[in-house]
Parts: C-alpha cells; sequence; structure tokens
C-alpha cells in the first residue's frame, strides 16, 4: 500500500506529514509505504491514499483516491483517528 503525503511544495510540511505517518504506521503494525509530493505532481502520481490539509484536499478531490485531511501535521492521535479506519477499509 501507498500513501502519498502531499504539501504545496513537497518540501517541509510534507516531509513532516511523512514522519508523522510512519510513527503512525509503526505503532499500529500496518506495512506501507509513505513518499512525499507537491500539489501539482500528485495528480498524477498512483497511490492508495493521500494525506493532506484542507487546504489541498479540495485541490484533489475527484482522483478516485481516498483523501485523509488532517490539521496538525504532527498531531500523531489525530493521524491514528484518521488515517487507520481508511488503511482498514482499502484492505478489506
Amino acid at each position: 500500500m501507498k500513501i502519498l503525503a502531499v504539501c504545496g511544495m513537497g518540501f517541509g510540511s510534507s516531509m513532516v506529514l511523512r514522519m508523522t505517518i510512519e510513527g503512525v504506521l509503526k505503532e499500529s503494525g500496518i506495512d506501507a509505504s509513505v513518499a512525499t509530493s507537491d500539489i501539482g505532481s500528485a495528480k498524477t502520481e498512483s497511490a492508495d491514499v493521500i494525506v493532506t490539509s484542507a487546504e489541498f484536499s479540495d485541490l484533489l478531490a475527484g482522483m478516485n483516491i481516498p483523501i485523509v485531511t488532517v490539521k496538525n501535521y504532527v498531531d500523531r492521535n489525530e493521524m491514528k483517528v484518521k488515517l487507520i479506519p481508511v488503511l482498514k477499509n482499502k484492505g478489506e
């Protein structure tokens, strides 16, 4: 399973998202890869799930990929509550 962490430029914020996602995956025992991307490139990348902010989720709507929207990029609890159910649903 591939998770795409998306921010505006594909550098700082997406890397923070990636680290938070990877921590939650490790804690939950879920095997998945996490890549980073800028908003423009995200539309052409293949992924099973996208994680981003509300600002960018609207721009990615219509991709037919589940989009997990988070407010706080470093909040592992928020990430776990929002991401894990989506991943479990994808795995079924």
